[in-house]
């Protein structure tokens, strides 16, 4: 799932502010890839929450059995 972000708005604001045409699209190029590539999505979050509950889940059944045997031992 792609970021929503205005490269030709920022590319824009950024000529107003005194940039080179070439300084203000490299800049929005290099901020949407940044953005795109290292935010975190809701379906990512989605994802991870999913990861974790699983693990924890596996983990409390290891636990679990590992408390059974403990207690058949004894």
């Amino acid at each position: 799932m792609a970021v929503a972000f205005d490269t030709m708005a920022y590319a824009r604001r950024l000529r107003q502010a005194g940039y080179s045409e070439q300084q203000a699209e490299v800049q929005a190029q290099a901020l949407a890839a940044a953005f795109t590539e290292t935010l975190a999505t809701k379906q990512d979050l989605r994802e991870l929450e999913h990861r974790l509950t699983l693990r924890l889940g596996a983990i409390v059944a290891v636990a679990a059995g590992a408390v059974a045997v403990l207690v058949k031992v004894a």
